[in-house]
């Protein structure tokens, strides 16, 4: 099933930031939700349906959140970082969009 991709602005503005080698890494798991978008860890509370899919590049731990729409196949990276204050950006970036 092929999804369509979209970013949100806190997403893209942390992805040109990325180093070569953690955006080497976030490609290939990018992919693999792509085929299979429950990979992730869905969150419970002020951030339901949003997804986290954890990986590591050296000792360094990144959080991918995104969420997906199956019947409209499409998928939305929310965003990319460590986890020092992750969770609360994106439940403060959620509010306002609503």
């Amino acid at each position: 099933m092929q999804f369509n991709e979209f970013e949100s602005r806190r997403f893209s503005r942390s992805y040109k930031k990325l180093p070569k080698r953690v955006l080497m890494v976030l490609h290939d798991i990018m992919d693999q939700i792509m085929e299979n978008p429950q990979l992730g860890e869905e969150k419970k509370g002020d951030l339901k349906g949003i997804y986290i899919r954890k990986f590591k590049v050296a000792r360094d731990e990144f959080l991918l959140g995104y969420s997906f729409n199956i019947e409209k196949k499409k998928i939305t990276w929310e965003a990319i970082g460590q986890h020092e204050n992750f969770y609360r950006e994106l439940k403060n970036n959620g509010r306002r969009l609503r």
